[in-house]
């Protein structure tokens, strides 16, 4: 063989510290990776809805409390708005500290026709021996009769007394009035399992826990890290676990009355804007440890705050801060139509 057909020298290889040396190049990424998909591409990565356009398409307030006698709900009606009216699609009506409950449930069913009253709620004393038997009116009613009832303590007979209300096959509500540390916690959670040692459970509904009972001096950003806080989102948690149990979507016990919502076509007041911003962050900050416990599935939307609450608080104010604090979180319209409408009709039997 030639010199001419000689192949040249391969090169050495460089080292293990020659081929380390230096940061190593990255790629770039176009810019078109950091900016949002053009027309082209928009109906496939579509953008959330705006939370001050994601409405249910109906509503159900699952939590109306007659004042006195007032069985034509007519302060009810006057606090909704023209907006909210049309919305409208049925009440859940409670009775609790009313009296002559069978003639009222009897008058109360009279409404039916006027696509008003969907339900109505009747108290149980929880702290009382159960019945023998059930009032005949329960079943009687051409409305669903459900129970409602107020926790504040344990007690001998309240295990069984709510055992046999849910025996009975009907929603029972319960206002949790009382605060809940560890061992009250502890009690209530005992009380529930004691309850439904039952083959078929109804649903609970939990008041006065969405939000629960606070003080607004605490600063939001003190609450983040405050042990109420961090108590109140593991009893969140535990209470997920009871398959049939709901939580209620209420006016919170916060001392306060609702921060006004002008309708739609009037300017808020720069104090007004100021209150819903700061009752939506605190209101958030309890709703979204709920939500991802227990699911959209379990939140039923009501207007009427606890029996413990003296603070004032309008349904259509009340709405608004509700449905704006649960569209800010993100959410779908499945979540907003099942939270203020379809859950309160699979609980209520509507």
């Amino acid at each position: 063989m030639d010199g001419s057909s000689t192949l040249p020298p391969i090169p050495s290889s460089p080292g293990v510290g020659m081929r380390r040396k230096g940061p190593k190049t990255l790629p770039r990424l176009p810019l078109s990776a950091f900016s949002p998909p053009n027309s082209g591409t928009s109906e496939r990565f579509p953008l959330p809805a705006s939370p001050s356009t994601l409405h249910p398409s109906a509503i159900i307030d699952a939590n109306v409390v007659v004042s006195g006698d007032d069985l034509s709900l007519s302060d009810w009606r006057k606090e909704l708005t023209q907006v909210t009216q049309s919305q409208v699609n049925g009440a859940v009506v409670s009775l609790e500290g009313s009296d002559s409950k069978e003639a009222l449930v009897s008058r109360l069913s009279g409404d039916k026709a006027a696509n008003t009253v969907s339900s109505v709620i009747v108290p149980l004393n929880l702290d009382a021996p159960a019945p023998e038997t059930a009032p005949a009116f329960w079943s009687s009613s051409s409305i669903p009769v459900s129970l409602t009832t107020v926790y504040t303590r344990p007690s001998p007979v309240a295990g069984e007394t709510l055992k046999w209300a849910l025996q009975q096959g009907r929603p029972v509500d319960i206002d949790v009035q009382v605060s809940l540390t560890n061992d009250t916690f502890e009690a209530f959670e005992d009380l529930l399992t004691r309850a439904t040692d039952i083959d078929s459970v109804p649903p609970i509904i939990i008041k006065n826990l969405l939000p629960p009972p606070d003080e607004l001096d605490l600063p939001i950003v003190k609450l983040m890290n405050h042990p109420s806080y961090l108590a109140y989102q593991a009893q969140t948690a535990a209470l997920s676990l009871y398959p049939t149990l709901h939580i209620k979507f209420l006016p919170p016990t916060w001392n306060a009355p609702t921060p006004k919502s002008p309708p739609p076509g009037v300017t808020s007041t720069e104090q007004d804007v100021k209150q819903n911003k700061e009752w939506k962050r605190r209101i958030k900050m309890y709703l979204s440890p709920v939500l991802e416990a227990f699911g959209f599935e379990r939140i039923i939307f009501g207007s009427s705050p606890s029996s413990s609450s003296t603070s004032a608080s309008r349904v259509p104010d009340w709405y608004e801060l509700a449905r704006e604090s649960f569209a800010e979180l993100g959410v779908e319209q499945e979540a907003i139509d099942a939270v203020f409408g379809k859950n309160a009709q699979k609980v209520y039997k509507l």
